[in-house]
């Protein structure tokens, strides 16, 4: 027997049986529900398991996979490009909500209410190619900078649901973003960031045109709204996209709640999670009154059924990627 091979194998199998797949999150009942529920589904021969092909995770993102504070980033994303095309409407000085978003005026920009925030959405996403968007929208991710912690924006996500993709990615589960977010402009760079691929997103849409430009096929974006993934609309968007239920979804807002709701009610095991907000020092502290990311529903439901709530203070030592390092699964070729 060689038994320097022998003491090798042991070392690599105790290594890897000790392994933290979880390393952010600190020891306690959060991390032990993730990580039981996982080992369940994947144990073969028992009641809980689930075939590969079966083990569906989505995630909400804005709050839940990166920060949604001070505003949701895609509405400052869409205020600058208000700004940047503003030379060539200046109507927009005299008519609000554009006036406020030039002029930086946010109380005013969310004062004025969902048609208002569609009429910036609209003018700063529309009117243009497919790939003219991607394009705009890459610019900006590359080269904006969150107005509190001066970091681009893709690293304003949270390093435990980084792993925690990661995670179930290893463990072999298909990971899915359903965001009340843009779906184009979230798969211009979630796969660079989350490592999950533009087909794994699911989102808001507005209608666009298919039409022939100078010699070239192009799909033309219009001005008017096509699909809206938020609340009621999350079951629908996963139904009609992914075309099986969920066993694990994470959000952190009522605009999660029915998509939560929808995966809960499944057959099997499952495991339901909300990101509380209580880390006013290392991120923010939100939920029942706040303007963004409102969580009161859902937080009295997820107590009331025994849901997973991720205390954002005591449950993550880390906040933050403390690197450029973002997800450890590629972007494909």
């Amino acid at each position: 027997m060689n038994h320097s091979l022998t003491l090798a194998a042991l070392l690599l199998t105790v290594g890897c049986a000790t392994t933290d797949p979880l390393p952010s999150w600190r020891d306690g009942a959060t991390k032990t529900q993730i990580i039981d529920f996982v080992e369940r589904v994947t144990a073969e021969g028992t009641d809980d398991f689930v075939e590969p092909g079966a083990r569906i995770a989505t995630f909400d993102n804005d709050g839940t996979l990166w920060a949604e504070q001070p505003v949701y980033f895609q509405l400052l994303f869409a205020i600058d490009r208000v700004r940047a095309l503003s030379a060539d409407h200046p109507e927009w000085m005299t008519t609000q909500p554009f006036k406020a978003a030039i002029e930086g005026d946010m109380e005013s920009v969310l004062g004025a209410g969902m048609e208002g925030l569609m009429e910036l959405l609209m003018a700063s996403h529309a009117n243009m190619t497919s790939d003219e968007f991607d394009a705009i929208v890459r610019e900006w991710i590359d080269t904006a900078r969150h107005p509190t912690s001066q970091k681009p924006y893709t690293r304003m996500v949270y390093q435990p649901m980084l792993e925690l993709l990661d995670y179930l990615r290893a463990e072999d589960f298909d990971v899915f973003i359903t965001s009340g977010g843009g779906i184009d402009f979230l798969r211009v760079w979630a796969e660079g960031t989350y490592g999950i691929p533009p087909q794994n997103v699911i989102g808001s849409s507005i209608k666009t045109k298919f039409e022939w430009r100078d010699g070239e096929p192009v799909l033309t974006r219009l001005a008017e709204i096509d699909f809206i993934d938020d609340g009621a609309g999350k079951p629908i968007g996963i139904h009609n996209h992914i075309g099986r239920r969920p066993i694990a979804s994470f959000g952190n807002s009522d605009g999660d709640l029915e998509m939560l709701q929808w995966t809960a009610a499944g057959d099997g095991a499952s495991l339901i999670a909300l990101v509380h907000h209580t880390d006013e020092v290392r991120e923010w502290a939100y939920d029942r009154d706040s303007h963004i990311g409102r969580l009161r529903f859902a937080l009295d439901e997820a107590i009331e059924q025994g849901w997973t709530v991720i205390d954002m203070k005591a449950d993550w030592e880390t906040i933050y990627p403390a690197s450029g390092k973002q997800s450890e699964t590629p972007p494909a070729d």
